[in-house]
């Protein structure tokens, strides 16, 4: 269910983790890989939102509170809870590491992640309900890794982490 990345130290480029993973990819246990990315602190969140009954949102505060740095990411909010929002990826004071796709597939997806590698991004992270085939095949052929999970059930509010 992995693809590369099955690096000791920290997560290497190339590697699909999760659900939709091809049968028969090699690499580390797939939660492991995910566990990895899920630990790198500086994130953004494409489909941040204002709307708090919204899963971007809700992303975005879950990942703040946990001590992440988290961009919102949003074409149209100036603000996302109190905090500035960009329009693109590429407008981030700093490189995200983990861009978290909280989005529909079709809504520009792959320009997103066109966007996450050219910001510097090494990993890109679809939420459930986010996977895009065409984005994800894209990305892996530029090297970044791919993450299909839900980072707050599996990491965040299982307190699988700890603080930076």
């Amino acid at each position: 269910m992995v693809r590369g990345n099955e690096g000791a130290d920290a997560p290497q480029d190339g590697t699909r983790v999760g659900p939709q993973a091809p049968a028969g990819a090699s690499g580390a246990d797939p939660a492991d890989a995910a566990a990895r990315w899920a630990r790198e602190r500086v994130w953004a969140v494409v489909g941040a939102s204002n709307a708090r009954h919204k899963f971007g949102n809700r992303i975005y505060r879950t990942l703040r509170d946990a001590g992440y740095r988290v961009y919102a990411v949003n074409r149209t909010a100036a603000s996302v809870e109190g905090d500035a929002a960009y329009a693109r990826l590429v407008d981030l004071p700093e490189p995200p590491t983990v861009v978290d796709l909280v989005i529909p597939p079709g809504a520009g997806t792959l320009d997103v992640v066109r966007d996450a590698r050219a910001a510097g991004a090494r990993a890109v992270w679809f939420q459930p309900g986010a996977e895009d085939e065409a984005a994800m095949r894209w990305a892996e052929s530029k090297g970044l890794a791919v993450v299909t999970d839900c980072i707050l059930r599996r990491y965040v509010e299982q307190g699988a982490l700890g603080r930076p």
